[in-house]
């Protein structure tokens, strides 16, 4: 009978330990895709701002039609995987593909700002102003949320990748992560925004 107790007892600890072991991969996959969220939130107001700019500039730079509408291309690709990658966050391809498309994006309003320096006009325009300073702000915000994203994914991935959480975190589903990073040198350019 005390044998019996005794491989119960044992039985019941490896339960409640791979129950915790699984609740604290839940709990800290949870977090990093809230973390993902406000990533989110900064990209679609971001994504908001982006048509309004281009609208401003248009009135300006008639003659940069080409410009103006790879920015707005850009901005409705990172703007669908966008939303791929925050219907799952935790599926790695849809965040490269939200990486790749941000990444066009940035290159296309770094190309947007270079052009916009040459109309003098535009530069002084109060709603440019007003657009750019939005938009300078936003991307700061994204930094952030980039920032905190990052940290969750990494607390996440390392629980997952150590022992004993690796034994069970395949066998539950837990992939891995991916974190919210740039490339390449050029991509780690933030856009310039200003006018000044």
């Amino acid at each position: 009978m005390i044998p019996l107790i005794i491989t119960l007892g044992i039985i019941v600890l490896l339960v409640l330990f791979v129950i915790g072991i699984y609740n604290k991969l839940v709990g800290l996959r949870n977090r990093f895709k809230n973390a993902f969220a406000q990533i989110d939130v900064q990209l679609k107001r971001r994504y908001d701002l982006i048509p309004n700019l281009v609208e401003t500039a248009k009135a300006y730079m008639k003659h940069e039609r080409e410009t103006l509408e790879a920015v707005i291309a850009a901005r409705n690709t990172a703007y669908a995987a966008s939303k791929a990658a925050a219907a799952n966050p935790a599926d790695a391809g849809a965040v490269k593909s939200l990486l790749n498309a941000e990444s066009g994006l940035g290159g296309a309003l770094s190309r947007l700002m270079v052009v916009a320096e040459q109309y003098p006009d535009l530069k002084a325009n109060q709603n440019m102003m007003q657009l750019t300073e939005e938009l300078t702000s936003t991307e700061n915000k994204i930094a952030f949320a980039r920032q905190a994203y990052n940290d969750s994914v990494m607390t996440y991935n390392t629980q997952r990748e150590v022992f004993p959480s690796v034994i069970f975190a395949g066998m539950f589903g837990f992939g891995p992560a991916e974190l919210f990073q740039v490339d390449t040198p050029a991509e780690r350019q933030a856009p310039k925004v200003s006018f000044g």
